[in-house]
């Protein structure tokens, strides 16, 4: 019977032949040998990834194939989770591949009102196409350095197009590492003395959690939520247990992670290693943006040089590479991206301390939260909660950006204002008036100067429709535009949404669509508003209406 259909086939003309891609034995032993020393492990697929791209310019067909093979995935396994981030370049057969460099012009809030778009136009006229790709890039983490780029590896801030073409004109740029403070400076400086001291018996994790508790501290990534009750809440999970650092530092206006680990990078790994400790936590995977490249080499470094200390007690500690996408910055989000996956939130419940990285119970923190951890153990609740004005508690660290003199990170107390924080950055920049600021970046919504001095603190602000989030503020003033400003944010959700729920990913497009209109109609934005509140799996969805609510609350007079 197999003759006969196989004869059935010749005389219809039909060839027989296999289906799918044809495995490029030279692209299989390349892929062989690149990742020789990395355990096949389905978690280290954007790892893997990230290690072909970087050898081979971009992500070829044949090496796709070449890693579904060696991984023994299926090629759409490969494929789904490749195109998911915006930092992969697949490249198809008979493609042409990108540019040799790539540089990405920001083109969030604060870099589009210091001229970023205008840059990216003269930058085009300055390179070679052929050697140089230029693509728009949402928020890079340099708000305080508008405009900014990154060139290759590389971050510019306050660049001009002049500067990188001439830097793309030179060898492929390699990321600029700063001084900072590495282990042996920080054991000098008495780092780590407070996680020998719970490894000893001299605090014990009840006293920990409960010292984090009074203090007040809170998680500082956005949501807010008191860190000692989520470290009592993971430990009373079965074990065993995971941890997890959200670096994914990706709400436009929000640097303040990244000049912290620039500068201290074993503030969070000693406060990391304490957390884990508390919770009885068996490893820790810090998930850091791809956008920070001195950082990821910082933290490289800092935690080899750690691990080879001799300090006992000691968890591993894994660095994981994000690809670019805002969406990971969402807790569950960035462990299915750990886990090698598409960074699709997960429904809840289950929550993430009960099942979180690899089924496990598992604490996440960010990256500040972390920092302010040993402090607070040496130097006591009372300091940490009497830092804080107008009720509120502890210290923050705000990202300031915008239209003020001297942009930048500032140490303030939790419920300053934002009038405190423009005389805190030298006042407004030369020739501006004070018109409105964003409260916590994209997300966070806009006020007017009126209400320039409320108290910026979780759940202060509700009232008003806004929230603090991660603490970014972005000053705006008479020579902006609320309008523009609201659609630049409501392009970053669009362009971020992940896809998952249909509220979030039509939402943002049709909201957009609405704006654009000559005479907005309110009474459809409010009701899409609504839907995208109601409907959304994550908070993505639920707070990207939040700019044209603002706009249509409090700065009416900018749709005329």
């Amino acid at each position: 019977m197999a003759d006969s259909m196989v004869k059935a086939f010749a005389r219809q003309g039909r060839a027989l032949q296999a289906k799918g891609r044809p495995l490029d034995d030279g692209a299989l032993a390349e892929v062989e040998a690149l990742l020789a020393g990395m355990p096949k492990s389905r978690d280290l697929l954007i790892e893997m990834l990230h290690a072909v791209q970087d050898r081979f310019g971009a992500l070829h067909a044949r090496h796709l194939k070449a890693l579904a093979e060696w991984l023994s995935l299926s090629e759409a396994e490969i494929f789904e989770v490749a195109s998911f981030y915006h930092h992969f370049d697949i490249v198809k057969e008979g493609e042409a591949a990108p540019a040799p460099l790539t540089i990405r012009v920001c083109d969030s809030v604060s870099c589009m009102m210091a001229g970023g778009e205008a840059l990216r136009a003269r930058l085009a006229g300055l390179v070679d196409p052929a050697r140089v790709r230029i693509v728009p890039a949402p928020c890079i983490g340099a708000c305080a350095e508008a405009p900014a780029a990154l060139v290759g590896r590389r971050l510019v801030g306050r660049a001009d197009a002049e500067t990188l073409a001439a830097l793309a004109a030179g060898p492929m740029p390699e990321p600029l590492r700063p001084a900072y403070e590495d282990f042996a400076a920080a054991r000098a400086n008495g780092r780590y003395a407070l996680l020998e001291a719970g490894l000893s018996g001299q605090i014990s994790r009840d006293q920990a959690i409960a010292t984090l508790s009074d203090a007040g501290l809170r998680g500082l990534g956005g949501a807010g939520f008191p860190a000692g009750r989520k470290w009592a809440v993971v430990r009373s999970q079965p074990g065993p247990r995971l941890m997890t650092i959200n670096g994914d530092e990706g709400e436009p206006g929000t640097f303040k992670d990244r000049l912290l680990l620039e500068a201290t990078p074993h503030a969070l790994l000693e406060g990391a290693l304490i957390a884990a400790w508390a919770v009885e936590a068996e490893a820790i995977y810090l998930y850091m943006r791809d956008e920070y490249p001195a950082v990821l080499a910082i933290l490289a470094a800092e935690i080899a040089a750690l691990a080879a200390s001799g300090l006992p007690g000691l968890v591993p500690i894994h660095l994981r590479r994000g690809a670019g996408a805002y969406i990971c910055g969402e807790e569950s989000a960035m462990i299915e991206s750990l886990e090698g996956k598409r960074g699709l939130p997960r429904h809840r419940p289950p929550f993430i301390a009960e099942r979180g990285l690899f089924g496990r119970p598992t604490l996440n923190h960010n990256v500040e939260t972390l920092a302010w951890v040993p402090e607070i153990l040496a130097r006591g609740a009372e300091w940490f909660a009497g830092q804080g004005v107008r009720g509120a508690k502890g210290l923050r660290r705000f990202s300031v950006s915008g239209r003020v003199r001297e942009p930048g990170m500032r140490l303030m107390p939790a419920g300053s204002t934002a009038r405190e924080l423009i005389e805190a950055c030298g006042g407004m920049a030369e020739g501006h008036v004070f018109r409105g600021y964003l409260p916590g970046g994209a997300s966070g919504g806009m006020l007017p100067a009126s209400l320039g001095d409320l108290p910026l603190d979780f759940g202060r602000l509700d009232e008003v429709g806004c929230f603090v989030g991660s603490h970014a503020v972005v000053i705006f003033s008479d020579r902006d535009d609320p309008k523009a400003i609201a659609r630049n944010l409501l392009a970053f959700f669009t362009h971020e949404s992940c896809g998952q729920c249909t509220p979030c990913r039509l939402g943002t497009e049709k909201m957009t669509a609405l704006l654009d209109r000559p005479s907005p109609d309110r009474a459809l934005i409010a009701d899409l508003d609504q839907v995208m509140r109601d409907g959304s799996i994550c908070g993505l969805g639920q707070a990207a209406p939040n700019p044209v609510r603002s706009l249509l609350r409090f700065f009416p007079e900018a749709l005329s």
